[in-house]
């Protein structure tokens, strides 16, 4: 069963503007309330579209250099990537169904 996978600024390449799926990361940190909000709601969308969306968490307090080159200045901010580069920045908390009008858009394009 998919579930979010933690990335760092070591792994951030490799596992996200590598990827062969779209690929929405997380930026959060460990005492954010609207971080810890949208935790279950990510994880359910990981196993719901696994296949179609790779769901990955980066934590800003120890990843600070990946975080400020997409200039995250609040958290959480969902950045999804789609072959290599960012097509959709969401900043805040938002109810699954408003983040998945978003995010479903994006599945499935550059794909042949």
């Amino acid at each position: 069963m998919a579930k979010p996978i933690e990335v760092t600024d070591k792994t951030f390449d490799q596992v996200v503007l590598q990827a062969d799926l779209p690929t929405v990361v997380d930026f959060w940190a460990v005492w954010c309330g609207p971080c810890e909000m949208i935790a279950p709601v990510l994880e359910e969308i990981a196993r719901e579209f696994e296949g179609q969306l790779l769901v990955t968490k980066l934590d800003v307090d120890h990843n600070n250099p990946t975080a400020m080159k997409y200039g995250v200045m609040s958290i959480p901010t969902l950045i999804l990537f789609n072959n290599g580069q960012p097509v959709e920045r969401i900043v805040g908390f938002m109810p699954k169904e408003k983040l998945l009008s978003k995010l479903k858009p994006h599945l499935g394009s550059g794909q042949p």
